[in-house]
This record gives C-alpha cells, structure tokens and sequence, in this order.
C-alpha cells in the first residue's frame, strides 16, 4: 500500500494531510459517539469540498454534528432554520435601498465556509432552490449582480423523513447538488446512556479545539484532488452510476455529475486512509452514500438497494 508523503501532499500548509484528515476524524467521533460511518462520510465531504446531506429523524445528533465540524475546521457555522415561510432572500441575501438613493447588498447566512440548513425538507421548493447555484456555483445572482462565495464552501443540511407534518419532498435537482447523504441513525443501549449522562454530547463539544486553519483545510482539499485516479477506476465508478438508470424500478438514475462527485469522495476517501490513489474499495465504500439519495424509484427508500445490487453486478476492476 502507497502511503500519501508530505512530497507527494505538497506539504499541505506544513502539515501531513493523512494526520489532518484522521485528527478531524477522532474529533467528529469524540463527541458522535457510535455513529462512525456517519462520521468518516462528513469527513469525506469536507475533504472532498463537496455538500453533504444527513437525512434521519430528529434528535439524533444531526446539528451537533454540523457543529462539530466546522469547529473542527476553525470556521464559524451560520445556520438556516427551515420553516415553510422561509423565503430566498432569508437564505441568499436581499437588497436594500438606502436613503442616500444606492442599493446596498446585505448578504444572507449563505455566505459562510460552513452553512447548515436545518430541516431543509420543512422548506417550500422555492426556497430550496435558492441554494442551487450556491452548492454548484459557489456564487449567488441577485438583482442582476453576482456574489462570490467564500471558498471552501460547505452546505450540511438535514432532513426530516419524508411524511413527517410539514415536510416538503427535496427536488432532485436539489438532491443532486448533494455529494453524499448519511443517516446518523439511534445509538445503542450503552451509548445512549453515556449520551444521557453527558448532556448529549454538549460537554465533549464544549472542550473541542479546531484541528487546522481554514488554509491548512483548503490546502487538503488541493491534496484531495491531486490523489490519483486510474482510468480503470474511474471506469468503475462511472458504470456503477449507468447501473443505477437501467435497474428494474428506477425512475431518474444517478447522473453524471454522481459519477463525478464519487470518484472525487473515492479520493478523498483514499486520502483518509494514507493512500495516494483511489482504488476499487474507496470507490465501493463510498457508492452508497454518493449515489442512493439521487435514485427515484418506484417505491420510496430503495435507493440504497438499488445501489447494492449495482455494486453486486458491476465486476470490480483488478489491480
């Protein structure tokens, strides 16, 4: 196995991006206790600079986790709170016309490096789809002018499950600007217990240092992208994707743009764990959480068996 060097790296910041990326790591499982898929998919998402989606139902740790995280990475979190009267502009920003006759742009909690929009599915489509050119174009148009956003630019939003009162089925375009998608799910008897007994994880949150700079953070995410893919690999990762629109039951596949934000969580995964090149199992291990929640099947909540099976059937390429 190839381990990531400082040379290989370019000495991200002066620091081992393989250590960086393990440290954010242990802090995400130090105050998420028995939930470390969840966590190794955040962490893979912040690598990877994409946008993450953690879908359960309420009270299982999902915005202590996206507080945890952007702590972690030494940044502020600005939070949206869905609510079906929430209007783009309580999102993006608005324009606002001055006595002195100009029109002066007050950005909205957007434009931040870490943005959770809690219940994200309590939201109209309208204002769900104010977030698309943000996640995808690290931008924001308004009145005819753009605003860049800062860069990284990291959304974590959470969703209720679909059914619940006053929820809002998530557009799939919406869902597509998603890189990956998690569920926390319930801890166990004696890690519910330990939660119990220290406030839920308030108290480990409350002593947590960030782990890196926001330079060291944008300098790993250069690393991220600099891991190397073989064509065979990512021939992989495409044909689990093409797998996913011809399955039985499928209505709208995985798109191009999954086969592309897989390869780039495959890296990020491989970077993880002190590769310096995405293999087959970087690219399995992340198959899940990269391509089920696009998939629109006939029966809702079978897009992580679509998935399964794809990955059942696509022969794996050999070393």
């Amino acid at each position: 196995m190839s381990a990531v060097t400082e040379t290989d790296a370019g000495q991200a910041e002066g620091r081992d991006p393989v250590e960086l990326a393990r440290a954010l790591h242990a802090n995400l499982q130090h105050v998420l206790l028995g939930t470390s898929d969840a966590v190794t998919i955040a962490v893979v998402a912040a690598l990877s600079g994409g946008h993450l989606l953690i879908e359960d139902v309420p009270g299982v740790g999902k915005t202590v986790l996206a507080r945890t995280l952007a702590l972690s990475l030494g940044v502020e979190l600005s939070r949206v709170q869905g609510h079906p009267d929430l209007l783009p502009s309580d999102v993006t920003g608005v324009s606002v016309y001055q006595a002195s006759g100009n029109w002066e742009f007050r950005p909205g909690p957007v434009f931040a490096h870490v943005v959770l929009v809690d219940e994200l599915n309590r939201t109209p489509p309208r204002t769900q789809s104010a977030l698309l050119e943000s996640m995808e174009e690290g931008q924001v148009s308004i009145d005819g002018e753009t605003w860049l956003l800062p860069n990284p630019h990291l959304v974590l939003a959470t969703q209720n499950p679909i059914g619940q009162l006053g929820t809002y089925p998530l557009v799939e375009s919406q869902l597509d600007r998603f890189s990956l998608s998690t569920p926390l799910g319930y801890p166990d008897a004696l890690t519910e217990t330990h939660l119990a007994l220290r406030h839920g994880g308030r108290s480990a949150l409350a002593d947590l240092k960030p782990i890196c700079t926001l330079d060291e953070w944008l300098a790993v995410i250069e690393v991220v992208r600099q891991i190397h893919v073989a064509p065979a690999v990512a021939q992989y990762a495409v044909a689990l994707a093409r797998a996913t629109r011809e399955a039985p039951l499928v209505r709208l596949g995985a798109s191009p743009r999954a086969s592309i934000n897989l390869v780039q969580s495959a890296q990020a995964h491989a970077l993880l764990y002190g590769r310096n090149y995405a293999s087959p199992i970087d690219v399995q291990a992340m198959a899940g959480p990269s391509l089920s929640h696009r998939l629109l099947t006939e029966v809702e909540g079978q897009g992580h068996q679509v998935v399964a099976d794809a990955l059942a059937s696509v022969p794996a390429p050999r070393p």
